[in-house]
């Protein structure tokens, strides 16, 4: 289908962006690598009457460190996030999900601060933020303002941002060193959403788990971040009782869909799954990285 007109604005700066939305209201929508909104619009889901164009505003690119955090321009691509040795040396969980999302095409336009914005609980990097505390640094004509992404999200496509607001980065405190990750997804193609994700983040110390962190996609309303199951986890030297116990509490959580990817009980099963490839990863990782 052909999407209803809309006007088009190419803003320079983050100033001369937020002043737009403001302007604009509720019918204006910021416009990245396009890959969410644009299928939307063509299947009349979504009718904006104003897209604002940031994706060549310069200040919104880039990856920065920042004291003990790194701190990512929204309108990154994710084929940057994939080169970035910044981020291959210090949180390379977001190198492993990049290389999951979509295909080299859309990785090459879409960007990081488009993947999170948008309340899509298919999109992958919600999920690995809750997982890594990561916050939202959010910019409109008022000011501006953080979020943490654990608090960010609502339900489907219904977020924390406010209308004439834009999120210009996302600030990710350094995990420790010798920390383990990974992240597991099952799709039935290249290029689809995940049927179910799992993203982890441990701490071991001693052959204990001294923190631990899970996220899951696409299996509820909201990416999902699966806090009782880390708890069960932490202490403990990841004995297969304590894994089946933690796998059970995040599977709780979900609610998933039954759709093309499977009933939803399967898909609450393959997030298990899905848990426990990517704790058994992140464990070898935390042992010798």
């Amino acid at each position: 289908m052909i999407p209803a007109s809309f006007a088009y604005h190419r803003p320079t700066s983050v100033s001369d962006a937020v002043a737009l939305l403001s302007d604009l209201g509720e019918a204006a929508r910021p416009l990245a690598g396009g890959h969410s909104l644009i299928p939307m619009m063509k299947l009349r889901l979504a009718a904006p009457g104003a897209l604002v164009d940031v994706a060549r505003i310069a200040e919104l690119r880039g990856i920065r460190r920042d004291g003990g955090n790194v701190v990512i321009g929204s309108a990154t691509t994710i084929a940057e996030l994939i080169t970035s040795d910044e981020l291959a040396a210090g949180i390379p969980i977001i190198r492993e999900t990049s290389l999951l999302i979509a295909d080299p095409q859309v990785r090459a336009r879409g960007t990081i601060g488009g993947n999170v914005a948008n309340g899509d609980p298919g999109n992958d990097m919600p999920a690995v933020m809750q997982c890594l505390d990561a916050s939202y640094l959010i910019r409109s004509r008022g000011g501006a303002r953080e979020i943490a992404a654990r608090d960010f999200y609502q339900g489907v496509y219904l977020t924390a941002l406010h209308p004439g607001e834009l999120i210009t980065g996302i600030r990710i405190p350094l995990p420790a060193a010798g920390h383990g990750w990974a992240y597991e997804k099952l799709k039935r193609k290249v290029g689809d959403y995940a049927t179910a994700a799992a993203g982890v983040v441990l701490v071991m110390r001693r052959g204990q788990v001294a923190q631990a962190s899970i996220g899951l996609t696409n299996v509820g309303d909201t990416p999902l971040l699966a806090a009782q199951a880390a708890a069960i986890l932490t202490g403990s030297a990841l004995d297969p009782a304590t894994v089946d116990r933690a796998v059970a509490a995040a599977e709780a959580i979900t609610t998933p869909a039954s759709d093309g990817r499977g009933p939803a009980e399967y898909r609450t099963k393959m997030a298990g799954v899905m848990l426990r490839r990517a704790l058994a990863g992140a464990a070898v990782r935390a042992a010798t990285h």
